[in-house]
């Protein structure tokens, strides 16, 4: 069981949001993309919220940091596969953002097995802003308009340097763990 704070029922709520939002977006349903829209930015604002209550309450659970980061993939991999298969999105810019939340979560997990602990960076936290706004964008807004393809490729361009940012930032405080310390 987890510990039962509003941070860790926020952060179950937008996993439980996933299907919703997938039946939303993918299902005959009127309204979807509104619903989906409704529900994506509800889920997006879960994941700000929780991390600033958590913060300010000193509330942060081993339960918060495990499945938190978890939910927003969930969140955004969903998202994204839906929109693939709906033909609004190319399936390499999905790919290029799945890999990458994928790759860093895998390289967290090795550093942390290293004692290093990866914490989300400013950068990290741009690219989550800018896919949550282009994935919104994408689900509310038909057609290709110039400003969601534009909002769309910074996510992408964010989103692989973050990802760089995050790859050598480790590598870099490995390699220091690893250096002899001189006495």
């Amino acid at each position: 069981m987890f510990p039962l704070t509003l941070p860790n029922v926020l952060t179950v709520m937008r996993i439980m949001l996933v299907p919703v939002l997938v039946v939303a977006l993918l299902g005959n349903t009127p309204a979807g993309d509104v619903l989906a829209a409704v529900v994506f930015a509800l889920a997006s604002l879960t994941d700000f919220v929780d991390g600033y209550i958590a913060r300010a309450r000193d509330s942060v659970t081993t339960f918060g940091k495990l499945m938190d980061p978890l939910a927003d993939k969930l969140l955004v991999i969903a998202a994204l596969i839906s929109l693939v298969s709906l033909h609004r999105l190319a399936a390499w810019v999905a790919m290029v953002i799945i890999t990458r939340e994928l790759a860093v979560t895998v390289l967290r997990l090795g550093a942390s097995q290293a004692g290093v602990v990866v914490s989300a960076s400013m950068f990290g936290k741009v690219k989550t802003c800018l896919q949550i706004a282009a994935i919104l964008a994408l689900i509310a807004v038909h057609g290709e308009p110039a400003w969601v393809l534009a909002l769309l490729y910074a996510a992408v361009a964010v989103t692989v340097l973050s990802g760089l940012d995050y790859f050598f930032g480790v590598r870099r405080r490995l390699q220091q763990l690893q250096a002899p310390t001189d006495a």
